[in-house]
Formats: structure tokens, sequence, C-alpha cells
């Protein structure tokens, strides 16, 4: 799997999770439950990872919906 983005902001989180359902993008979210070790600060930023096959779709998806500085530049 590939880092698609990382972020703290769960309104992005929850757009991007929304897009690549709708896609049927395979995406795993990293890091959500890091809040119990961080003290709930939101210092660790959350992590969207996509199948290795799947990154270029979603970059796009990414790209087109405006989040293209979001995408991790990996």
């Amino acid at each position: 799997m590939k880092e698609l983005m990382a972020t703290n902001n769960l309104v992005t989180i929850s757009y991007v999770e929304s897009l690549l359902d709708d896609a049927d993008i395979d995406f795993l979210i990293l890091d959500q439950n890091m809040s119990i070790l961080e003290g709930s600060l939101g210092i660790i930023p959350k992590r969207i990872m996509v199948t290795d096959g799947a990154l270029l779709a979603a970059k796009q998806l990414l790209h087109d919906a405006g989040l293209e500085k979001e995408i991790t530049s990996r």
C-alpha cells in the first residue's frame, strides 16, 4: 500500500473517504487511534493508504476534487 495523503483535518478525511468509496478504490486509514497516545492533541496526522495499483487513480480523483495540495508527494 502507498500513502495517498496525511492530514489532521477530520473533514478532509471524511470527504476523501467518500470520494474513494464512490470510486470503488480500496483504502485504509492509519493512525486513527493515535489520540490515545498523544492526548487528543491532533499532532499525529492520519494517513490514507491505497493499493499500489490504485494510487494514480486516487491521486487523479483528489486532483479533480481540488485537493491536489493534500496529496503526499512521494
